[in-house]
């Protein structure tokens, strides 16, 4: 059986198009049912990614994933739900400033991301103190084979060189980078083939190198 049923993917197809509270409410036991397949899923990758990756150890599926209400007080758009479910995977919150793993599933969309979003002024300074003095160890893990296959290096950039660096140092690119993520993107075939969670649980191992540089910086 599929860990990702196909019944998941299409209730949030047609929540997309119907994102209201009266289709949500009529829905409701389908809904129960998509977030209970997702939980499921989540907590088996857990179990899996937890072999190699301490941060993943103990974690409570249900304490992972996000709420599907959105917070629609300053927002322009204020359709009530979340066309998606997603799960932050990591022991300590993504607001923490450590890194971690995020799960999105999304028909057409789902993906998963790994690294630190948007870490305070002082975690970021160290982590680029480590790119500048540990350039090598860095470059060792995003020039490995699987990692340039599989994933893709995002996050946002100054234009300018932080304060304290040298425009000349050979890492000053990606010292540059505000943020620091790796990215990868899933078709629906594979989200609900048999063999996902192992698909999934692959591309975190490839992702927990990346990672465990990010949190020994971030201390």
């Amino acid at each position: 059986m599929a860990a990702i049923q196909k019944d998941t993917l299409q209730f949030l197809t047609e929540l997309k198009d119907n994102n209201d509270r009266d289709w949500f409410n009529k829905n409701k036991d389908r809904y129960v049912a998509a977030n209970e397949n997702f939980i499921s899923f989540i907590q088996l990758l857990i179990n899996e990614a937890s072999r190699f990756d301490p941060l993943m150890a103990g974690l409570d599926a249900k304490k992972t994933v996000f709420r599907i209400y959105r917070d629609t007080r300053f927002a322009k758009d204020k359709s009530p739900y979340k066309a998606n479910f997603g799960a932050w995977l990591s022991a300590r919150d993504f607001r923490q400033g450590i890194a971690g793993y995020y799960f999105h599933l999304q028909p057409g969309g789902s993906f998963i991301a790994g690294g630190g979003h948007m870490p305070e002024p002082a975690r970021l300074k160290t982590l680029r103190q480590e790119l500048s003095h540990n350039g090598d160890a860095f470059l060792q893990i995003i020039n490995n084979t699987n990692f340039k296959k599989k994933l893709e290096l995002r996050g946002d950039k100054t234009s300018k060189v932080p304060p304290g660096f040298e425009k000349d140092d050979p890492m000053i690119e990606f010292i540059k980078f505000k943020e620091l993520m790796v990215h990868h993107q899933i078709d629906d075939q594979t989200v609900v083939s048999d063999n996902f969670v192992a698909y999934c649980t692959d591309i975190v191992s490839i992702m927990a190198p990346f990672n465990s540089f990010l949190n020994a910086s971030f201390g």
